[in-house]
């Protein structure tokens, strides 16, 4: 069965400057540097792993919301990386992306009727019965208020905000959404409601979804695989049962043991894994695998050829000693 989007070897370097000042020399900054993986039609992948390890590029490039340096992206047979301007406008009503501040990605000079009818207008759709009655349907499905049409982003809440971006991006019924951590700035309980609504809806339209997150958990509950990145490349890619009960990569292992649980003598007794040291910088990654600066079982082999993704049971391991 053909995947619904598969990625290939995908690349995303942005030109940098050090010594800029000076005009010093230009490097380059490997924020996605390699990744492939396939989501199926009404699948949700999780994307997970500490700050600027590039998960955030990786679902914009994915979306060509930046341009990507190398490797491709198929959607529904379709060389996305392919695409003219006039394509990639068409392009865009299938794929859609939820943005991580609720804050920030609204307009605050726009109705709230004004954003979520966005889309109809710039891919000149026009729903029966018209655009606003198209709205407020959308908007009632996502747990607003349709009475609330014309008021602004300023008089409502953080959780609210967040589901007018998750109303403006089902609004023309996409197979595809990048989730890009679309909890991480509301509190806990607001956090369970939209992840539940985000359940719904893919359960609804047979939507699948990129989610990027931090919070191990969040992803998780609503995952059916997961994926491990560090440093622009992933680490561990596997179903989330799987995953979780038994980590093959030294760094899902260190993640997973940071993971809080809800239970004080086993919180008490398990082991924690520190990891030593800062992440390395993307502009000059470790040479071969580019863990082997914090990893306890680095041996020389690590730190001269890169592993490449392998099959170890039901998980695929960029690891040259998998546990």
């Amino acid at each position: 069965m053909q995947p619904l989007l598969k990625v290939d070897s995908l690349q995303k370097h942005f030109a940098s400057k050090n010594n800029a000042l000076f005009g010093g020399n230009k490097s380059k900054v490997k924020a996605v540097d390699g990744i492939s993986f396939e989501i199926a039609e009404g699948e949700t992948l999780g994307l997970v792993g500490e700050s600027g390890c590039g998960k955030t590029t990786a679902g914009r490039t994915i979306l060509r919301l930046l341009e990507p340096t190398g490797g491709s992206i198929t959607y529904e047979g379709e060389d996305v990386t392919k695409l003219s301007h006039k394509g990639l406008h068409e392009f865009r009503s299938k794929m859609q992306i939820i943005f991580q501040d609720p804050y920030s990605s609204l307009n605050p000079r726009h109705t709230v009727g004004k954003i979520i009818a966005a889309p109809f207008e710039i891919q000149n759709v026009s729903p029966a019965g018209g655009v606003k009655k198209a709205v407020q349907v959308v908007m009632e499905r996502v747990g607003l208020n349709p009475e609330h049409y014309n008021r602004y982003p300023h008089e409502f809440s953080g959780g609210q905000r967040q589901r007018i971006g998750i109303a403006r991006a089902i609004a023309l019924r996409p197979k595809f959404i990048v989730a890009d951590e679309p909890v991480s700035a509301l509190d806990v309980s607001i956090q369970a409601q939209v992840i539940n609504l985000l359940d719904d809806l893919q359960s609804e339209f047979k939507m699948s979804f990129l989610f990027i997150a931090h919070d191990l958990s969040v992803v998780q509950h609503i995952s059916d695989r997961v994926a491990v990145m560090y440093l622009g490349k992933i680490m561990e890619l596997a179903p989330t049962v799987d995953l979780y009960a038994n980590p093959h990569h030294p760094y899902t292992k260190a993640l997973l043991s940071a993971v809080p649980i809800p239970d004080p003598k086993l919180e008490r007794s398990r082991e924690r894994i520190i990891l030593k040291g800062d992440l390395p910088s993307p502009i000059n990654p470790p040479s071969g695998c580019v863990f082997n600066t914090r990893c306890w079982k680095a041996q020389d082999i690590c730190r001269t050829k890169t592993p490449e993704l392998l099959q170890v049971g039901k998980s695929a391991v960029a690891c040259h000693f998998p546990e």
